[in-house]
């Protein structure tokens, strides 16, 4: 029969990610962080200028086109200092972290006091969007986890970081792989072909064309969350996983086209190439952190040439 394999098509549409929820912010929470021994700031945050792409002399020994130039696209993140703004100590309790101190920095600001007992540390940060040409004068905060094997060791390190700039050459280093958290691009309402890939039926089919089968059995009286719908799409947090920072420049001269980047206009600060794309739209900030799962060990390119 025509109709036999039907049985054995896949579902439409991932249930990995339910619900199709949108992001209440442009930047996305991170909820876990890498566990590292040493003691160093997890995270790092940018905004996506565009895309473009390198030439590179491939040496791994068991790559395919080994001893030959091979183009890659990169993502470019342009990554202003950020500034620290306190810093905060958390417990962990059965109802999840709990907010017991808060250290501020000396800018005339109140003084906080380190508790005694406490199990995470974190380093509240704004970014500084002003220093770039995307028009935007409001900063991002957001908390970023400060890892360490002891508790003295945390304390120090951020203490040493909590009255100046922090850039990102001294967090993210070339050839590095790290996890990339962004939001993407919205799509607004969309039908159900668009949104989860349903396939069109034929043209003398009853009702719809561009739409499911069926809803689902008359009993029990209810559609299922589980057949697709239309509605919203996009602009979800979502997280790309072991991207490798190709380069990491203060010369924004290497990558800056005559009549600056489409939608974007001139990268002014340090900036990241990180291999592939990245989730979100021009101007979105993304957040780039130590790797949760690591696949790889770092490698570097060696780069020949970069378009603009």
């Amino acid at each position: 029969m025509a109709g036999a394999n039907r049985l054995n098509w896949p579902r439409r549409g991932s249930m990995q990610f339910w619900p199709r929820k949108r992001s209440r912010r442009p930047y996305p929470w991170v909820r876990s962080w890498a566990l590292v021994a040493q003691p160093k700031l997890l995270g790092f945050i940018g905004y996506k200028a565009g895309m473009t792409h390198i030439l590179y002399n491939e040496t791994r020994s068991n790559a395919r086109f080994k001893g030959e130039k091979v183009m890659m696209p990169v993502t470019i993140l342009e990554c202003p200092p950020i500034t620290p703004r306190s810093l905060r100590f958390y417990k962990k309790t059965v109802y999840g972290l709990h907010l017991v101190g808060e250290v501020y920095p000396e800018k005339g600001k109140k003084q906080g006091k380190k508790p005694d007992v406490f199990d995470e540390v974190r380093l509240v940060i704004e970014t500084n969007p002003e220093k770039t040409g995307i028009g935007k004068k409001v900063p991002d905060v957001m908390e970023i986890t400060v890892s360490g094997s002891n508790n003295d060791e945390k304390v120090k390190y951020a203490l040493d970081l909590i009255n100046k700039d922090i850039k990102v050459s001294e967090v993210v280093k070339e050839g590095q792989f790290v996890d990339v958290h962004g939001v993407t691009k919205g799509k607004g309402y969309q039908g159900t072909v668009k949104r989860y890939g349903v396939k069109i039926r034929q043209h003398k089919s009853e009702k719809v064309k561009r739409g499911v089968g069926t809803l689902g059995p008359w009993t029990p009286k209810k559609v299922s969350y589980r057949v697709p719908q239309p509605g919203k799409m996009g602009y979800h947090a979502r997280t790309e996983y072991n991207k490798q920072v190709i380069k990491i420049s203060a010369n924004p001269e290497e990558i800056n086209p005559k009549s600056g980047l489409i939608k974007y206009g001139n990268v002014k600060n340090e900036y990241l190439l990180i291999k592939g794309s990245l989730p979100g739209s021009r101007k979105r900030p993304l957040i780039v952190t130590e790797c949760i799962r690591p696949l790889h060990k770092p490698e570097q390119k060696e780069i020949i040439y970069i378009h603009k």
